[in-house]
């Protein structure tokens, strides 16, 4: 017998099946009923056979064979129903009808047929129960006993409706109340799933969101560090060319080095307290909320809005600090010039910091792999955009190379930084042999305030 999804129990193990029965239970109490069906059928197979001239030993036959379809019900509740009201004549298998008008309401088979079946039933026995009740009555018409004309038609209504209705209407309730059992487990069982579901798609976002936190504080990092520690060594290898030719050079070289190292610390600094702050409110909501099924989405909300809160709410650099950024590289040896143009128009603290980025990476970079070159450095505000540029000439072969690694993360970061915001990033080299980095930025990128 092949074994499907209906054969196994709510604890998905294989469960047991007896022919056409579910369970034992049901086995057990059908056999019962067709053995008390079958012993009330042959009881009244006698008087049967008496009435029809037939052998008593083929009447008890009769009965039994006909009270043992009685097991039947579950499989074949209208058979059953028709062999009751095929017997009804013979004034046998009154359990059998009841039971299988029973049987037959609560199963799935249409309403119009058990209207129709449990109509015949009843005008079948509401017929028998009036021929014998008149003949009961015309038989004892000699005695004291002396009914009016509605006592026959009276009971023989009330005994037709007594084995025809109460069965009929307690299997429709019953077969109405399995279907809502049954309609509301298939409800829960979709709620979970849809739970399930949900739960799933959270863990996604919160995968996405820690993994673009990741990506953000690599962004930063490389960016505070890179460009201090590089200013740093660039310095601190000029220190060690002058220091016994110009020693007051050298120790305003120093306190250069002092003053950037200071700076990398402090962005540091913010940035991981950004960051814990973000963690310690997403512990105490989860807290406040009591629920481990909330904490996986309360995860993801909560490492993105660390993300959110550490690019946007924390003091980071701006277009204004560009002119220091520009006098720390001048301050390093590198020669730059800066130009601004347009007005300047009122943007997101993200745009601000982002611009700010691309211009300190790319000057890290002439610092790193064109050390002694010319460098332009362009900002123009064009209304609703905010358009900035790095160009370096070839590097002087006359300058000592500081031996800055280069991890290639450079210029990633900064295309990463301009196209979520909805900017362009171009770069690439020159035709007299330098490189020049060009982003244009929305001044009010959409979902950024």
């Amino acid at each position: 017998m092949t074994v499907t999804g209906a054969d196994q129990d709510a604890t998905g193990m294989t469960a047991r099946r007896y022919w056409w029965w579910d369970r034992r239970r049901s086995v057990v109490l059908d056999v019962g009923l067709a053995l008390v069906s079958a012993l009330e059928c042959a009881l009244e197979g006698v008087g049967f056979a008496g009435d029809a001239g037939l052998p008593v030993p083929l009447g008890v036959v009769f009965g039994l064979v006909v009270g043992s379809a009685l097991v039947l019900r579950r499989r074949w509740p209208i058979a059953v129903v028709l062999v009751s009201i095929a017997v009804t004549p013979a004034e046998m298998a009154f359990l059998m009808g009841i039971v299988s008008l029973y049987t037959l309401a609560a199963s799935e088979v249409p309403r119009r047929i058990t209207v129709v079946l449990a109509g015949m039933s009843f005008a079948g026995t509401l017929i028998v129960t009036f021929v014998r009740t008149h003949q009961d009555v015309a038989n004892a018409a000699d005695g004291d006993f002396r009914p009016g004309p509605w006592y026959v038609p009276l009971v023989s209504l009330f005994m037709s409706l007594g084995l025809t209705g109460p069965p009929v209407l307690y299997g429709l309730y019953i077969g109405a109340r399995r279907r809502l059992m049954e309609s509301l487990r298939e409800r829960a069982d979709s709620l979970e799933r849809e739970l399930s579901l949900l739960a799933d798609r959270a863990e996604e976002r919160a995968e996405w969101a820690r993994t673009e936190e990741r990506t953000r504080i690599a962004r930063e990092m490389h960016d505070v560090v890179a460009h201090r520690v590089s200013l740093m060594v660039v310095h601190a290898a000029a220190i060690q060319a002058v220091a016994l030719k110009d020693p007051a050079k050298a120790v305003k070289n120093a306190a250069l080095v002092g003053d950037m190292g200071r700076q990398a610390l402090t962005e540091l600094r913010e940035m991981l307290g950004v960051l814990r702050a973000g963690d310690a409110g997403n512990a105490r909501e989860r807290e406040r909320q009591g629920s481990v099924a909330s904490a996986v989405p309360l995860a993801a909300v909560g490492v993105a809005a660390a993300a959110a809160a550490a690019a946007e709410a924390e003091d980071g650099p701006c277009l204004a600090d560009l002119e220091a950024l520009v006098g720390q590289s001048r301050q390093a040896g590198m020669v730059v010039e800066l130009s601004v143009e347009g007005d300047p128009v009122a943007c997101g603290p993200l745009v601000e910091q982002t611009a700010y980025r691309v211009v300190q990476e790319a000057l890290t970079n002439v610092h790193k792999h064109a050390a002694g070159a010319k460098t332009w450095v362009r900002l123009a505000h064009r209304g609703s955009e905010i358009a900035m540029q790095v160009e370096n000439g070839p590097s002087d072969g006359g300058a000592a190379d500081a031996g800055l690694p280069s991890g290639g993360n450079g210029l990633v970061g900064m295309r990463e930084r301009v196209t979520a915001l909805g900017g362009v990033f171009v770069s690439g080299p020159t035709d007299a042999g330098g490189f020049r980095v060009s982003a244009v930025l929305p001044a009010r990128p959409r979902g950024v305030s």
